[in-house]
């Protein structure tokens, strides 16, 4: 059923070109909002803009702060004032510390943490002089506990989760919310592509845990559909959540036991 919560806002989307961004962009399209989806791959974001009429694609690079100004300038000239925020854009590259390539830990910061404070601070300032605003950061239940091979992305995500709440803390008196979403496995091209050629043992693996790699399972016995990370996105940038800033909600099936 289509809705009209948030009908004539205009929503900022990154990472819309696939997995959990896509999911949002349709969400809230669906919710009636005009969306300006933003990837840096234009073929997946075309089709994703395709499927419905009020989503419009940008192409951008959040890791450039200089591009994300001039993005964001450029949807409010078109589109309107941006009312939400929706940080998706993330980048995954994982090995052990001791392995860790320097250039993968410096790209994986440049999106995952930096992207978010690229666009929070370009969006947010403009949000905080007109009073209102939504501005919503996709982390990762890893950011709150240690992931053997993932302390890149971990520490990035946790970054960034800080950087949502400061943020949250200091717009708060203009009237601005930020909140995080924390999901665990989700069916996207990034869990896939840890998975081996089996992807059915390989799903069945992350749902039962694995103890060699003190990896608890998921209680709620599945693996997300993007669409569950979408529908907790769109709450906590709707209005039914209006009394809620700087808050961290894990949607991961019960998989950290919220450690």
């Amino acid at each position: 059923m289509h809705r009209s919560e948030f009908a004539g806002a205009v929503a900022m989307v990154t990472g819309a070109g696939q997995g959990i961004g896509a999911a949002v962009a349709r969400a809230l399209a669906a919710e009636g909002a005009v969306v300006a989806a933003v990837d840096r791959n234009g073929g997946p974001l075309g089709a994703v803009a395709a499927e419905c009429e009020n989503v419009h694609p940008y192409l951008l690079d959040v890791s450039d702060p200089q591009a994300v100004d001039e993005v964001v300038k450029l949807i409010e000239r078109q589109l309107g004032p941006i009312d939400v925020l929706v940080n998706v854009a993330g980048v995954l590259r994982t090995a052990p510390v001791v392995e860790l390539a320097d250039e993968d830990w410096a790209q994986t910061f440049a999106v995952n943490a930096t992207g978010v404070f690229n666009t929070g601070r370009a969006v947010g300032r403009r949000m905080a002089a007109r009073g209102r605003g939504s501005i919503v950061t996709v982390g990762s239940n890893a950011a709150g506990v240690p992931r053997a091979g993932m302390a890149a992305y971990a520490a990035s995500k946790a970054a960034a989760t800080m950087l949502t709440r400061c943020l949250g803390l200091e717009l708060a008196r203009s009237g601005v919310r930020c909140n995080i979403v924390s999901p665990g496995s989700t069916d996207t091209e990034m869990q896939r592509a840890l998975w081996g050629a089996d992807a059915e043992a390989s799903e069945r693996r992350v749902i039962d845990g694995d103890p060699a790699a003190w990896r608890v399972g998921i209680p709620l016995g599945r693996i997300a559909a993007p669409a569950d990370i979408a529908e907790a996105v769109v709450f906590l940038a709707s209005d039914r959540a209006r009394h809620i800033t700087m808050h961290d909600l894990y949607v991961d099936g019960g998989a950290t036991l919220r450690a």
